[in-house]
């Protein structure tokens, strides 16, 4: 099988699909007219972050930052607009209120405050709530082994609570037709619904996978410091995010690396695993949306001319005439 250049990623959004590619990032969103309509922004990117993105350990960190930053813009595109019908369009800026907060930093910002702010409660409670527990589990072993249990029954209770609502479990099919359409890419298959959906909804590269590790990253780490006192252990989980992100993106990316190796391809289960959860199987139209905006970043990489960012709407049938062959 040959070897694609490019690892592309993508991210489910409410109703669509956004992709990124080397020279943009594209979302796809099914209208309640079952239109299609695209959001394009050019990928764009300083130097330093460039030269940071060589850097072993740093490089995640700069990824996950760009990923909040980007991420949240196509979120946004596409909660706006998945439920209103196409001749309202008008209307959203006008009803639209932006807080002051978004007006001020910008929704790239938001995104990336909104992500601190998440992964500081997400480390810190796990450690207080681990603390009460010191009488029965002492030993700071213990204690490190019982915050990583702690930390993960809140993720998997956290995804299975919200993977209840409608609205999620449609969001999780399109995360699994994401998913879909990237193996058929990298396994030479057609992109069509029908060669697609034949495809895995798991993926090795994925984003919950990574949230994974950082549990079990977290748990090695956490044992070269101390516990005690508990206002020291608050300070030394809060120093050590960026190190622990730094270790998972890397392990993410090696098992990544020997998914196709049938020893060591295990490594990377953990994460396949909790991938059951934050995927779901898609229905048809689900996957002919994100195969709409996949095949349109592959094909602004491919072009001559230089990506602009834009919105698109196109009628159903026009845009999935070549996806509905076989």
């Amino acid at each position: 099988m040959a070897k694609k250049e490019t690892a592309y990623g993508g991210q489910a959004l409410i109703e669509g699909v956004m992709f990124a590619g080397k020279t943009s990032f594209v979302s796809a969103i099914r209208r309640n007219d079952q239109s299609i309509e695209y959001f394009e922004v050019k990928r764009e990117e300083s130097n330093i972050a460039k030269q940071l993105k060589k850097i072993p350990f740093v490089r995640g960190l700069v990824a996950l930052v760009q990923a909040s930053a980007n991420g949240v813009k196509h979120l946004d595109f596409a909660s706006d607009r998945f439920d209103i019908d196409p001749k309202d369009d008008d209307k959203i800026a006008q009803e639209k209120k932006e807080s002051k907060l978004v007006m001020i930093l910008g929704l790239g910002l938001v995104g990336v405050l909104s992500f601190i702010i998440s992964k500081l409660i997400f480390t810190v409670t796990p450690a207080i709530v681990a603390n009460f527990f010191q009488s029965i589990v002492p030993t700071k072993a213990g204690q490190v082994l019982l915050e990583g249990l702690i930390k993960l029954i809140f993720l998997l209770g956290y995804i299975y609570l919200i993977s209840l609502t409608p609205i999620i479990k449609r969001v999780f099919q399109y995360h699994g037709a994401e998913h879909k359409v990237i193996n058929a890419y990298e396994n030479n298959e057609p992109l069509t619904v029908e060669a697609i959906q034949k495809q895995s909804r798991l993926h090795y590269r994925c984003g919950s996978s990574f949230i994974l590790f950082t549990v079990i990253i977290g748990v090695f780490v956490y044992m070269f410091v101390a516990t005690d006192p508990l206002w020291w252990r608050i300070v030394n989980r809060i120093i050590l995010i960026p190190v622990v992100i730094g270790l998972s993106f890397e392990v993410l990316q090696v098992t990544n690396k020997l998914r196709h190796i049938p020893v060591l391809k295990w490594l990377g289960y953990p994460g396949l695993w909790l991938q059951l959860l934050t995927t779901k199987e898609p229905d048809d139209a689900q996957v002919e949306v994100a195969i709409c905006s996949f095949k349109k970043v592959l094909a602004n990489d491919n072009a001559t001319e230089p990506v602009t960012s834009y919105m698109e709407t196109t009628k159903t049938e026009e845009a999935l005439s070549e996806v509905r062959q076989t």
